[in-house]
């Protein structure tokens, strides 16, 4: 097989850190693997292949944009292939701009990837340019977010929920993370329950009666998950997200919002809830842990799936290069519009 050279736009930070992070290592690692050179800026003359990841120019994840890959498609090569991995959206944080300057940046790509079903649905509605496009899932890695050592609720004892997060958005929620943490003022819940908090919270956030621990990475972060018996995320509008996958690859039964990507990525796994019934699908979660539980070792979503997606879509386009590059809309912009650009 040929080797390529792939530019990913990406920043890869070390320690804790958003879901971009994960992915774009594991697609790095998997393409070296393969033989392919993987760089991540636009310097060099011969590139193959573009992965636009993060557009946006205050994105501290951001190693080049839309803009930097017209002038590199203009000025430098003309040949190379050009994806975009659409992650994001303005519906998970109440932002105003995100969807706009997604769509914006998409013009440039030859092929759009969505993380979800549900996102691809979304920007669809938002009017994004009808081009070709796959859906590929996130994955979390097996090496470290594995079944190994992960605890199993015995008679008698609580059920531990946890979730980890991040961001400290609002909607990652913490409507319902409040909630549970007020339930356990009655012993009906504290009894039965016992709910941790990893991450980053809101500065308005205080709980009183849940475990509440800073954010962590890799074998830490695993170590803390496996301590638990339930996964649990209420995020809303969610793109996608790793927290769920990772906790659901460490062996957790999700219990899970119905919103966003979340049922895409949860559905036959755990139990769905939403705002109304959550108090009724938590003590379901209590009779049925035992069932779902059993389940988890046929959870997928693992990195080596979501790298072997992106590869077959990455070599089906290097193979048709040529009719890719005849198809591009590039340059039917009248001038004005491709200035505005630069």
């Amino acid at each position: 097989m040929k080797s390529f050279k792939i530019a990913i736009g990406i920043n890869i930070q070390e320690g804790p850190w958003g879901g971009v992070n994960p992915a774009g290592k594991a697609i790095s690692s998997f393409l070296r693997d393969k033989g392919w050179e993987v760089v991540y800026n636009l310097s060099d003359p011969d590139i193959d292949l573009i992965l636009l990841i993060c557009p946006r120019e205050n994105s501290q994840s951001s190693s080049f944009n839309d803009k930097d890959i017209l002038k590199y498609l203009i000025f430098k090569n003309p040949n190379a292939i050009v994806v975009h991995r659409i992650n994001e959206c303005d519906e998970r944080k109440r932002t105003t701009d995100v969807n706009k300057r997604l769509i914006e940046a998409n013009y440039v790509a030859d092929h759009t990837v969505y993380i979800s079903s549900w996102l691809k649905d979304l920007f669809k509605t938002h009017g994004i340019e009808d081009k070709p496009y796959s859906v590929i899932l996130n994955g979390g890695d097996i090496n470290i977010f594995n079944r190994k050592g992960s605890s199993i609720q015995s008679d008698g004892e609580k059920l531990k929920l946890v979730t980890h997060h991040w961001g400290a958005n609002y909607l990652k929620g913490f409507d319902i993370y409040t909630r549970l943490d007020k339930l356990f003022n009655y012993s009906t819940y504290s009894d039965k329950f016992e709910f941790t908090y990893i991450g980053n919270m809101p500065d308005d956030i205080k709980f009183r009666n849940t475990k509440c621990i800073s954010p962590k990475s890799g074998e830490d972060l695993t170590m803390e998950l496996k301590k638990n018996h339930v996964y649990l995320t209420a995020s809303q509008n969610e793109p996608a997200g790793m927290h769920h996958i990772e906790g659901a690859l460490c062996g957790l039964p999700l219990l899970y919002r119905e919103s966003g990507a979340l049922p895409e990525y949860c559905k036959g796994y755990g139990i769905s809830f939403t705002f109304e019934n959550f108090e009724e699908k938590l003590n379901e979660m209590l009779v049925q842990y035992d069932s779902f539980k059993n389940k988890m070792d046929s959870y997928s979503h693992n990195s080596e799936k979501m790298c072997v997606g992106y590869y077959n879509v990455f070599i089906k386009l290097l193979e048709n290069r040529e009719d890719v590059i005849k198809k591009r809309h590039l340059y039917r912009k009248p001038l004005h519009v491709l200035k505005k650009l630069f």
